[in-house]
């Protein structure tokens, strides 16, 4: 198979070397480039740019009715390939620190899908697919902001209190690694410990008072989230 990737960054770079490792022949353009004939003499053609200028590179491709086009975003709809025929979308849900980790991580992926045209990439790299249609994209990728992009927010906060309290940040990670364990293996519900879990109010005004002021705000919408989780009415007095 033959791919143009327009975008060499975290994701396109990714998706590049992963098939690159399988046999693929892959050619990178920059969004600055002549894009005029990137989809001519190729399989497909992924556009791997930020959202904002997706639209913009797709107009500068001339089409060509026998090759696909697709985007990796995860917010965007289809509208934004046109004026191409042959239109899809493929968002790996994983998390691309780097292009090589990123390329290790693509393969047996999930992946979300619409469209066509992602087939040959889905077999290729043994992904795992879902799809998600365009009333439910916002929503689908505002939750894997939830699942990854705070989750690490809250890691850090972990990180700045690991070092207040003297305490190696790692221990806390290990820590993090099973609750998340456990809750993959169980479920959140069954998972959750601690505290607010057992209804120890006491216990929560304490941690509210030893915390630093500009850490309280998060630790406190996280608590009340969990009394959610536990089926448990916040305290009015806390929130004083």
């Amino acid at each position: 198979m033959k791919v143009c990737i327009v975008g060499a960054g975290r994701a396109g770079g990714s998706l590049g070397i992963a098939l690159e490792r399988i046999g693929w022949r892959v050619r990178f353009l920059h969004r600055h480039d002549d894009l005029t004939a990137a989809a001519k003499g190729v399989d497909l053609v992924v556009i791997a740019t930020p959202d904002a200028v997706v639209s913009t590179v797709a107009q500068r491709i001339k089409p060509v009715d026998t090759c696909p086009v697709l985007h990796l975003s995860g917010a965007l709809t289809l509208d934004a390939l046109a004026p191409h025929r042959q239109v899809g979308s493929l968002h790996p849900l994983v998390s691309l620190p780097n292009r090589e980790i990123g390329s290790e991580r693509f393969v047996g992926a999930w992946m979300a899908v619409a469209g066509v045209g992602t087939d040959a990439i889905v077999q290729a790299l043994r992904a795992r697919t879902f799809p998600v249609t365009d009333e439910r994209r916002a929503l689908y990728h505002g939750t894997a902001a939830v699942a990854s992009n705070h989750l690490v927010a809250l890691l850090g906060q972990v990180e700045r209190l690991a070092t207040a309290c003297g305490v190696p940040f790692e221990a806390f990670v290990a820590l993090a690694k099973g609750s998340l364990e456990n809750a993959a293996d169980i479920g959140p519900s069954d998972a959750l410990t601690g505290p607010v879990a057992r209804g120890d109010w006491d216990t929560i005004a304490k941690h509210l008072a030893a915390l630093p002021p500009d850490e309280r705000p998060l630790y406190t919408a996280l608590a009340m989230a969990t009394a959610r989780l536990a089926n448990r009415a916040w305290p009015e007095e806390l929130d004083a």
